[in-house]
């Protein structure tokens, strides 16, 4: 008989098996997820302190009232004024619809807090609204009521006008994919055009219209520049006078993590509102021929569109541009060129950075096989939905520790006190801003990176080329416009930002962000309109670009 030979042993699984690039990916993800876990970390950690019984029993019931107040103002006003404007420019043909095709995409180049800043200033007493009243009526103080801007309605409005392109944007590519086919099949079954819109348009766009809005609300939570010059207390402006005033890091990271439970809580409603349902676009036609509107038809609808724009950024840039040149800015000059130095220094260098870190993020996704790599890529992506102060916060603290276990070291090894290398420069400060917009760039990257084919990876490697000189000699030049895109949005995020900047920024180094609130905090508007107008040119750049593709899109 012949013995058959034994078996050979099974190798053994190996679970994890990463690449260097692999490793650096997951190495920069923990880091940018890092601040909100040493958020949760500290609130774990420290108990509670006096500070906190203190806020619980007298404030907190107020921020929790004003930042649900907010959401539901908020939230309704941007759904309407988005799904209105969106169904109306896209079914329907009406003087000056091309224009605000793309023109309604505009009021996102206007800061809110910018916004708050200009409208005060219009409406106040000494304002020309009322000041044109006065003159016209002949009325003096005590004749008239004139309702406050200053208000939490007024910061609803602020935020409505400011926000509502999500929507838009959102719900117009919904309508654009997917109304066309069904509505005609609809108007076949004799359905009229509100019946057909609210029973067939609507539920076809409302993920769509749930992501805008949950998008909104978002920002409206991050808001701290508007809130606190309204006077409207929220978590935003209670984590900043909690570390600032009260100089408790416990209290401030307890405020922190429930806006973040709050901010949380949108995505699991928005992701819910989403459920299961999928709509895929069957057919090749794209939309159905827009409905002639005329007479008052037609008028209402340029109103509606045009009520919007105007108030959301014809108006608010309008006045900037007057009081600019009017009055005049008494630290414009060598003081702006500072300002402006600082706030594209930050910008760009934060552009760069987040840039370069999201390709090698993307391109250790697309090599890796692990579901992982991908995973930390998620959390990275959550980093835009997390607030300024939430995310100062979760810096501050260990750096903090860091930066006061470094000098103390070098005390030890050199005998001098170097001060604080991290937090007593923009290091901090940079890191910040990668943790909340490295997510902005990480998107835009992905969704490029992915319309590469995997074969010309294997070409390139067929061809002797590694990972790192694929991904030079290949990607990235196939990748540019797509890498300037990304940049460019960080480039306008950081140079908008306005919490994380006040939390973090070094002694005596200001912005064009934190200028502008600094000098509308004191009432000094016309001095604070050039910093702003800057902010407001600044974000105009990739709404120009996006307003360029949606006119093509469209025709």
């Amino acid at each position: 008989m012949t013995s058959r030979p034994s078996p050979l042993p099974a190798p053994r699984p190996r679970l994890f098996r990463f690449s260097a690039l692999t490793l650096v990916g997951l190495l920069i993800a923990a880091l940018a997820g890092a601040p909100v876990a040493s958020v949760g970390f500290n609130l774990l950690a420290g108990g509670t302190s006096s500070t906190w019984s203190h806020l619980a029993a007298t404030v907190l019931p107020e921020y929790i009232q004003n930042s649900l107040a907010l959401c539901a103002g908020v939230g309704i006003g941007v759904a309407t004024v988005g799904v209105a404007t969106a169904w109306l420019t896209t079914m329907h043909d009406f003087p000056g619809r091309r224009f605000f095709d793309w023109a309604l995409v505009l009021p996102l180049a206007v800061p809110a807090y910018v916004m708050a800043y200009v409208y005060t200033d219009f409406l106040q007493f000494v304002g020309p609204v009322q000041s044109l009243l006065r003159d016209t009526f002949g009325w003096e103080y005590g004749d008239y009521s004139f309702p406050d801007v200053r208000t939490l309605p007024g910061a609803m409005l602020m935020f409505v006008f400011v926000l509502y392109p999500y929507v838009y944007l959102l719900a117009r590519t919904a309508f654009l994919e997917r109304a066309g086919g069904v509505l005609e099949a609809a108007r076949t079954l004799g359905i009229g055009p509100w019946r057909a819109f609210f029973s067939v348009s609507l539920p076809l766009a409302r993920p769509a219209i749930a992501t805008g809005v949950a998008l909104a609300l978002m920002e409206t939570l991050a808001d701290y520049g508007t809130v606190a010059y309204f006077a409207v207390n929220t978590f935003t402006t209670g984590i900043y006078r909690a570390w600032f005033s009260l100089g408790d890091r416990i209290a401030s990271a307890q405020l922190a993590a429930m806006l973040l439970g709050f901010v949380l809580l949108l995505v699991a409603l928005e992701r819910l509102t989403r459920g299961r349902a999928r709509y895929h676009n069957t057919s090749l036609r794209r939309r159905s021929p827009a409905a002639r509107l005329r007479g008052p038809a037609a008028l209402l609808a340029t109103l509606a569109c045009l009520t919007p724009l105007l108030l959301g950024f014809l108006v608010p840039a309008g006045l900037l541009l007057r009081m600019a040149l009017g009055e005049g800015d008494a630290q414009f000059g060598e003081r702006f060129v500072v300002l402006a130095r600082n706030s594209f220094t930050l910008a760009g260098l934060t552009a760069l950075l987040a840039v370069g870190l999201a390709v090698l993020l993307a391109y250790s996704a697309r090599l890796s096989r692990h579901g992982l790599t991908r995973g930390f890529n998620r959390v990275v992506g959550l980093g835009y939905a997390v607030p300024g102060t939430v995310i100062a916060v979760g810096v501050l603290i260990p750096v903090t520790r860091l930066d006061n276990w470094l000098a103390g070291q070098w005390q030890t090894w050199f005998g001098s006190n170097p001060g604080l290398l991290l937090t007593g420069g923009i290091a901090a400060l940079v890191y910040a801003y990668l943790a909340r917009f490295l997510s902005v760039a990480l998107q835009t990257v992905e969704a490029s990176l992915a319309k590469i084919t995997p074969n010309m990876d294997d070409a390139a490697r067929s061809l002797g080329l590694g990972q790192a000189a694929t991904l030079r000699r290949v990607h990235v030049p196939i990748l540019r416009g797509s890498l300037f895109t990304a940049g460019l949005l960080v480039f306008v995020d950081v140079m908008k930002e306005l919490p994380a900047t006040l939390v973090m920024r070094p002694f005596n180094f200001d912005t064009l962000a934190t200028q502008a609130y600094t000098l509308a905090s004191d009432e000094r508007l016309a001095e604070a309109s050039t910093a702003a107008l800057a902010i407001v040119v600044v974000g105009l750049l990739p709404l120009i670009a996006l307003s360029r593709q949606i006119a093509r899109d469209r025709h």
